[in-house]
């Protein structure tokens, strides 16, 4: 399997990353009505949306722009890495934006590609 290490760098690198994002916004990753709040906010805004926090001068926006952003690294980590046979996922962090981000997109009506929804394909 060494060929495949990279994906769990990658799942420990992006964990970090969400976490310090979490800390900026004061998250609980325990509170599942917020992280769905942001979930939400995350698949209904898509990628314009996200570049528009990124840009954003507030701190706390631009937190929130990293946490989508980091949102599309980890659903596109996890998809590679299962198109390869391997289930890599991060942290507590991430298992608990992720399963936000799968739960808002079963709400939606539409299918799970919370991916396609967070890069703004209308048709996921």
């Amino acid at each position: 399997m060494s060929g495949f290490e990279h994906f769990a760098r990658d799942a420990c690198q992006l964990e970090r990353e969400i976490l310090k994002r979490g800390i900026l916004l004061e998250l609980d990753w325990d509170d599942r009505a917020t992280l769905r709040e942001l979930a939400r906010e995350a698949l209904q805004g898509g990628a314009s949306h996200t570049r528009a926090l990124l840009a954003d001068p507030d701190p706390r926006l631009r937190a929130r722009g990293d946490l989508f952003a980091l949102a599309v690294l980890m659903l596109r980590v996890m998809e590679e890495s299962a198109d390869t046979g391997v289930h890599t996922h991060g942290g507590p962090a991430w298992k608990s934006f992720g399963s936000a981000l799968i739960e808002e997109a079963h709400a939606k009506g539409k299918g799970v590609n919370p991916a396609a929804q967070l890069n703004g394909d209308s048709s996921a």
